[in-house]
């Protein structure tokens, strides 16, 4: 039997499995396993990002980061540090080839079973690797774990060794993964500073707008909001471009129709060219955030 026997992609937050590798096995004891992770994948949420859990014939082992955990059943003769690698291995392919909304909205098991064929290559290259590899590869990883030992848990309860939790207060302990963007490019930086003066000219109009409006009418409060509201936007889109986060395209689809319609509505206080310049801006950042992926995968492992 190989170290790797079979792997598993879920959301975090329900449990629900997005991806496995299709090869079984009909073995009693590795059903039984099976059924054990499917629990086990429920409890995610309330667990750490590494543990491990350890049935009669198997070992289970995860990593979770953000919303997507990765789960494997191992024999009991595979290494922790090799578990763990593939699993993080495993979480960067899925998070490069699926978007954070599209992994949010998935409705139905099984959703990204396509993604079999990444985790069959993945495992192979995990099980035949050779001893000189393994003990180049996974020397980080190892020194790692012997600095934050991953939760053990228990099949039967929702115990966790190692102090990580206790009782029936859950504690989300750090994640595991390092989420780390891809470098900021000229352009990109060009598209912040140009969003940071949108959003400072949107800001002193408005501020100018509303003090004006105080004195004299109150008809103006749709126009002030239709500066206001597109300057927070322009300083979101920053965050976006600079900073990973969960629903990330929706977000920025939010941010450009509000810039979009808040420049639209102003028609009388600014000329088109103002407009298109503004709109031009905001398309520009949220293409520059849209391109900006997490990198690849990180070189922990060395594999």
């Amino acid at each position: 039997m190989p170290m790797i026997v079979f792997a598993s992609i879920v959301r975090v937050r329900d449990g629900l499995p997005l991806s496995a590798s299709t090869d079984f096995y009909y073995a009693q004891e590795f059903l039984e396993c099976r059924r054990q992770l499917k629990a086990l994948a429920q409890r995610l949420a309330q667990h750490p990002g590494r543990g491990s859990a350890e049935s009669r014939d198997f070992h289970i082992y995860f990593s979770s980061s953000g919303d997507v955990a990765c789960m494997a059943i191992c024999s009991r003769q595979c290494p922790a540090a090799m578990a763990f690698c593939f699993l993080e291995t495993l979480w960067w392919d899925f998070i490069a080839s699926y978007d954070a909304t599209c992994i949010g909205l998935a409705s139905r098991p099984y959703t990204f079973l396509e993604f079999d064929s990444v985790i069959q290559k993945t495992k192979w290259h995990f099980n035949h690797m050779s001893s000189s590899q393994m003990k180049s590869g996974f020397e980080k990883i190892q020194e790692e774990l012997e600095l934050q030992p991953p939760a053990v848990l228990s099949l039967e309860g929702t115990d966790v060794a190692n102090g990580v939790l206790n009782g029936h207060t859950p504690v989300h302990a750090e994640s595991a993964l390092n989420l780390r963007m891809e470098p900021v490019t000229a352009l990109g930086v060009l598209s912040l500073v140009l969003n940071i003066m949108c959003a400072a000219l949107n800001l002193i109009r408005g501020v100018h707008l509303a003090e004006h409006s105080l004195q004299i009418a109150q008809e103006e409060v749709g126009n002030i909001l239709a500066f206001f509201i597109p300057s927070v936007a322009c300083i979101v889109q920053c965050y976006l471009y600079l900073f990973y986060s969960s629903a990330r395209t929706l977000k920025v689809v939010l941010m450009l129709a509000f810039i979009c319609l808040g420049n639209v509505y102003l028609h009388g206080l600014r000329n088109t060219w103002q407009i298109l310049f503004h709109i031009g801006v905001a398309l520009l950042s949220s293409y520059q955030t849209l391109t900006r992926q997490l990198q690849e995968r990180q070189s922990d492992c060395g594999v």
